[in-house]
């Protein structure tokens, strides 16, 4: 009866195991259409966007990857993680191959456990005491540890993949398999035969007979590369077997031009052939018996026979949950080797090129800086048709190809007049940044001959990302010249005949002092998430657009601060004790004026005695004029018996002529609402009792709070900054329109004699008591 619930049992899960293979079979052939076999292969993927649509993929796994820091043993959670991913790619349709190391690591575990366990038992059989004598283990051999450990890795391997309903293969390999033609076409013709069944090869050296390395026999042409490792045999296959991409994990992050963990060392985002000469390679891996050089000769000959390859980090624990499925998708992981070199500076060399330009820049006297703003301001109007020209064929692209909603071909679009209002503004900055960078906002004497001031300074390089709106990047790049900040602008790809030729104009202006590097514009293809990753280069990010790409920003940014809102879910406020006439005008100008800006109007909160009072019928008429859809917040839904369709959030930005109407039943209750359901943007009240407006003013923690004032007035140029490299709601930093002074931060300067001492105890503390002085303004040199 044992037997034959067992044998029952096993038909019972091989039965389920089928259903799921014939499942994934079914949606591996539905999936074939993403992935089709016609790409030509002999031509490796130029740009890691291209990389996405990779079919036939090979992932190597170093031995630093497979195994413990302690060598012995596999790192299982690691194993789980990258089995998982390399599942989820074959179910997509792809055709995915693993090269592994590991079964010397395996094999040394268990023969050490075996050979422990049996030195105990004879220790305990022949010893006449209880105690045991201390056990040496015998130094074991990698081939005798590799045919221990091979069954056993190869089990794990189809334990692990068995979870997804994927199947696996072993097969072993020595050099002389690929010397010999025949072996050679048979092992080419049994993983094509595999990978049409939907399985995964796992290919290993056959270490338990593999002979050692030949010397000088490692590339020797696109035909032959002796396989001397793991890397070797990797981009052998995979040039073999016409994949289209190799990704090789290690323990390294991928290539650095010098030793990784030395001072100048720098990640190589993409490497080309004939830049070895500008790296220095380091030792080999921990475990491995290849190293960095190795890795770099075989992705150059896997390259050269057709395959793309990216080198990354397979062990670090926050990124290996995803390091293989990031690569398919293009992401900015590790070193992509590629044959096409872009003619210009890549992102990074881009930001330090600003860095450099912008501390120059910070140090040219105010006068200078605004010089070159004012320049600028001219030509603007000078090469006037050049830009209108520019930005005509960006509006017929985005015409004809249907992409872009009226608002934002509003945006996109240039005209004399915004062309003049810009200069205009422009030239108000130039005014204004006189007294920006450099100035003194607190002096104290802490004693005798001991000065501290508090000065501003630039923050250091900005990102702003920005939407279809070309006259953003003058706009921004003047103030941030004024504050002599270096500037990286990544505009959308509707605007970049327009931005080009706008950028041109910025870095002629910047000449005439020699600091044209300062603002760099964005061409190469860079995802906005890759640019949001460069917290070693970049002191602040400043998102200009909608509230998804503020969104979508926040959420990418590693460790560099976002200045931004999220959303701009504004409030009006109407109080029973409001003015028929303003009411009237506050909220068509908060709501119509212009209603896919961020401080427009999104709820109207109606005190709850207005309701069926003149003043709220023609609010309701008015918004009905003006063919604004209305929403109704549950208690105003409450108190009509036909009511517009009730709202599904109460915290909806429609950027639309649609806002929610709600009824509260007091000033405290609104402020109670905002609290809740706001965005802490822009909120208004329209009341003519004063106490009650400064209770309002005071209580509510928005960046932007009014009383009688359209919400539309949150705005740089209304508020007399000249202009707004955006609206913030942070509450770290600048809040509410953000100009000139948003973009300075302060350091401390402490000018000494070399006789004074700090003195930190209690006496000291009150003997040198703050002396406040004047405060001036120190001159730049």
């Amino acid at each position: 009866m044992l037997h034959r619930l067992s044998f029952n049992s096993v038909l019972k899960g091989n039965a389920v195991y089928f259903r799921h293979r014939i499942c994934s079979q079914f949606i591996r052939g539905v999936s074939q259409a993403k992935f089709p076999l016609s790409r030509t292969h002999g031509k490796s993927f130029a740009h890691r966007s291209e990389l996405k649509h990779a079919k036939r993929i090979v992932v190597k796994l170093g031995s630093a990857v497979v195994t413990r820091g302690d060598e012995c043993g596999l790192a299982l959670g690691r194993l789980a993680s990258i089995v998982e991913q390399v599942a989820v790619l074959q179910n997509q349709g792809r055709e995915m191959m693993i090269v592994t190391s590991g079964a010397v690591a395996f094999g040394k575990q268990r023969l050490r456990h075996e050979i422990l366990l049996s030195q105990s038992v004879r220790q305990a059989l022949h010893s006449g005491q209880n105690q045991l004598k201390e056990m040496s283990v015998p130094v074991l051999e990698a081939r005798a540890c590799a045919a221990a450990g091979q069954s056993g890795l190869m089990a794990l391997y189809e334990a692990m993949f068995t979870q997804y309903s994927t199947c696996t293969a072993q097969i072993l390999v020595t050099n002389l398999d690929f010397h010999d033609d025949q072996k050679r076409r048979n092992l080419n013709s049994t993983l094509h035969e595999l990978l049409r069944m939907n399985i995964v090869p796992i290919i290993n050296t056959n270490d338990a007979v593999v002979p050692p390395p030949e010397p000088n026999s490692d590339l020797q042409g696109v035909n032959v590369i002796s396989i001397k490792d793991n890397d070797s045999l990797a981009a052998r296959l995979a040039v073999e077997m016409k994949a289209d991409l190799l990704i090789a994990l290690s323990d390294v992050e991928g290539l650095y031009d010098s030793p990784p963990g030395s001072d100048d060392a720098k990640l190589i985002d993409i490497f080309y052939p004939g830049d070895q000469q500008s790296i220095t390679f380091g030792t080999k891996s921990r475990v491995g018996i290849g190293g960095m050089e190795a890795k770099v000769k075989a992705a150059l000959w896997a390259l050269q026979g057709g395959t793309s390859v990216v080198i990354a980090n397979g062990t670090h624990p926050k990124v290996t949950g995803h390091v293989i499925t990031d690569i398919v998708e293009g992401k900015k992981v590790g070193t992509f080797f590629s044959e096409v070199k872009p003619a210009g500076p890549t992102v990074e060399q881009q930001a330090e090129m600003a860095r450099s330009g912008g501390r120059t820049l910070a140090s040219l006297l105010p006068e200078q800086r605004a010089e070159i703003i004012c320049h600028l301001a001219d030509l603007l109007t000078d090469q006037k048709e050049e830009i209108l020209s520019a930005n005509k064929t960006d509006m017929e692209i985005a015409v004809s190809g249907g992409r872009l909603s009226p608002p934002l071909l509003k945006r996109l679009s240039l005209s004399s007049a915004k062309l003049n209002s810009l200069a205009i503004g422009l030239r108000q900055i130039a005014a204004s940044s006189q007294d920006s960078v450099g100035r003194v906002i607190r002096r104290t004497r802490i004693a005798n001959n001991l000065e501290l001031e508090q000065i501003t300074v630039p923050i250091g390089v900005l990102l702003v990302i920005f939407e279809s709106r070309p006259d953003c990047l003058p706009q921004v790049s003047a103030l941030a010249i004024a504050s002599g900040n270096a500037l990286l602008l990544k505009g959308g790809k509707e605007a970049s005949n327009t931005n080009n030729i706008l950028h041109q104009l910025t870095q002629e202006a910047l000449s005439i002092h020699g600091v044209k590097d300062a603002v760099q514009l964005v061409s190469t293809r860079e995802e906005v998430e890759d640019l949001c990753r460069l917290n070693q280069l970049i002191d602040l990010i400043i998102p200009r657009g909608s509230s998804q790409l503020v969104k979508n920003i926040q959420h990418a940014a590693k460790g560099i601060p976002v200045l931004g809102h999220s959303e701009g879910i504004c409030h009006v406020y109407v109080d029973s004790e409001a003015s028929i006439d303003k009411v009237i005008k506050i909220v068509r100008d908060s709501k119509c004026d212009y209603p896919a800006a961020c401080n427009a109007l999104e709820t109207l909160l109606v005190h709850r005695d207005l309701l069926r009072t003149p003043l709220f019928d023609q609010i309701i008429d008015m918004l009905r004029v003006e063919r604004v859809k209305i929403h109704a917040g549950p208690k105003f839904a409450s108190y009509l018996t036909f009511s517009p369709s009730e709202v599904k959030s109460l915290r909806t930005e429609y950027g639309d002529l649609e806002c929610c109407i709600e009824v509260v039943d007091s000033m405290q209750d609104a402020i109670d609402h905002i609290h809740k359901y706001g965005s802490s943007h822009t909120d208004v009240i329209i009341t003519e009792n004063e106490n009650t407006a400064e209770q309002f003013l005071q209580q509510l923690d928005s960046a932007c709070v009014f009383w009688n004032a359209s919400s539309r007035f949150s705005d740089g140029y209304r508020f007399g900054l000249g202009a707004e490299v955006g609206i913030s709601t942070s509450r770290i930093h600048a809040r509410g329109p953000v100009g000139l002074e948003g973009l300075l931060t302060t350091k401390w300067i402490l000018r000494g004699d070399g006789h004074t001492v700090a003195d930190f105890s209690e006496q000291g503390s009150l003997k040198y008591l703050h002396e406040n002085m004047p405060v001036t303004r120190r001159t730049s040199n």
